[in-house]
């Protein structure tokens, strides 16, 4: 395996469940798309899915095991995603582990002022200036749902905002399937034309599926319209256990894969070999006590992301979150813990790094202290090398037991390769008091904007910019004569 920023972990992998269970997973999945069929919201789907194979009644698809079968026989097991520049940034498979921000946050925590407040289109093109900065942060999203625009085609401003501030790759999020058009023909300008963007895709979009028994249109026009473009997609159902689909752990988990293996038979009908990934959260029971989708909860952690390696199929992660509202102990441990639950699982496309309060909330903070704990988790879980230099069994006979290694030529060329965390205090108590005695939040406050102040994308070329704008126009004027 070609490793890509590192990130490909060879020596610690957990499953929540094994074959066994996988496998009863997936014959239920079968059984209810044969059986009992998901109501699926688009004519030309269901065309589509018809002429496939597929048993149609109204809206209620039915699908018979080939169909499923022949699909996850043409489903590409890996795609890549590139840098604006071309450059292979992104290698979504097997373990490989990549993380990046959520997007529409409707509130954030200012790190300036440690307030909650409604956020900008500002507070966008800042999150996308400091992902871009990170070096544990991967990919972008927009982070923000900015009031000040219009709501209506927000997602149009959050794109150009992401193009041109940063050259990571971009997962973005379109409400109604014209935003999805839109943000392709954006990515096409930037790549300069269609079939440039097709070869080095540089961003995704991230399908919201309404659950794993209902398949909304414009998920469904969105799956129909990238695969005809050969564009990879996060196609993605969610359930909440208990609600809409079983509570238990398995039942959710069974109607939820459903419904993403008949995005995965759509996509595959309209063009073989099309790329897709699978969820790797939710797919268990929500929290009936709270009655709160909440991000961070013990028993779904690994289980969808354990059908994606059944499949072995890239999947669509989720870590680096809190349902906290502040920088707090909870905050703290339910980052730490959802980031590594992603890593032990092999989520390949990790998301919603610096979200909080159920997703209501969003951070700078916290996605500056999240790239520091991935530092840490990728050192503590990368794998030992161990040959003749780093065994150094000539330097401990040279040196002996009282020998001075600090200063040996081994330690010179080694010392700088250990994990050093540059926001954890590591210091003894008079050091850290003569430097202000600060928190690690105060740190990482002071972090965020030393980036922004020095830090400068690499911006688009005039031209390119001016095109992109005027699409962001054209959707401003389209809006208004639909309305």
């Amino acid at each position: 395996m070609i490793e890509t920023h590192g990130t490909s972990m060879n020596n610690a992998h957990y499953a929540r469940m094994g074959q066994q269970e996988c496998e009863k997973i997936h014959e239920a999945s079968l059984e209810i798309l044969r059986r009992t069929g998901i109501d699926v919201h688009d004519e030309k789907a269901r065309q589509v899915l018809q002429h496939g194979g597929a048993w149609v009644d109204g809206e209620r698809v039915r699908l018979p095991e080939y169909m499923v079968a022949r699909a996850l026989n043409t489903v590409p097991h890996q795609f890549n995603l590139y840098t604006r520049g071309g450059k292979v940034a992104m290698r979504a498979g097997g373990y490989n582990t990549y993380y990046g921000g959520g997007s529409d946050c409707l509130n954030i925590l200012d790190h300036r002022t440690g307030q909650r407040r409604r956020p900008t289109l500002k507070d966008v093109k800042e999150a996308s200036t400091l992902m871009d900065a990170l070096p544990e942060i991967d990919f972008v999203m927009s982070a923000f749902l900015p009031e000040d625009v219009d709501q209506q085609i927000y997602d149009r401003y959050q794109m150009e905002v992401m193009l041109n501030n940063t050259t990571k790759p971009i997962v973005f999020v379109t409400p109604d399937f014209e935003g999805c058009v839109a943000a392709v023909e954006m990515c096409e300008i930037a790549a300069g034309g269609a079939q440039a963007f097709q070869r080095q895709p540089f961003a995704t979009c991230y399908i919201n599926v309404t659950t794993g028994m209902i398949a909304n249109a414009e998920a469904l026009q969105k799956c129909m319209y990238l695969a005809e473009k050969g564009l990879p997609q996060l196609y993605i159902p969610l359930n909440a256990g208990g609600v809409n689909s079983p509570v238990t752990t398995a039942g959710c988990m069974a109607t939820m894969n459903a419904g993403t293996l008949l995005g995965i038979v759509l996509s595959q009908l309209v063009r073989e070999g099309a790329a897709v990934a699978m969820p790797g959260w939710n797919g268990g029971p929500y929290n009936l006590q709270t009655m709160v989708g909440n991000y961070v909860l013990a028993d779904e952690q690994g289980v969808p992301t354990s059908m994606g390696k059944y499949y072995d199929l890239p999947v669509f992660g989720l870590g680096g979150s809190t349902d906290s509202k502040v920088l707090d102990q909870q905050c703290g441990a339910e980052v730490t813990i959802s980031l590594m639950s992603s890593l032990l699982h092999g989520a390949n496309i990790v998301h919603d790094v610096g979200f909080m309060d159920a997703g209501m909330q969003g951070s700078l903070q916290m996605i500056a202290i999240a790239n520091d704990l991935l530092g840490f988790i990728r050192a503590m879980t990368a794998g030992v090398l161990v040959n003749d230099e780093t065994l150094a069994l000539e330097v401990v006979n040279e040196l002996g037991p009282t020998g001075t290694y600090i200063s040996h030529p081994h330690t010179l060329r080694h010392y700088r390769e250990p994990y050093y965390s540059k926001l954890a205090d590591k210091n003894n108590y008079a050091v850290w008091q003569k430097r202000g005695g600060l928190t690690m939040e105060a740190r990482a406050a002071k972090m965020v904007d030393d980036i922004l102040g020095k830090h400068q994308p690499e911006p688009l070329p005039a031209d390119v910019q001016a095109r992109i704008r005027q699409v962001v126009e054209r959707e401003q004027e389209w809006i208004k004569t639909k309305n």
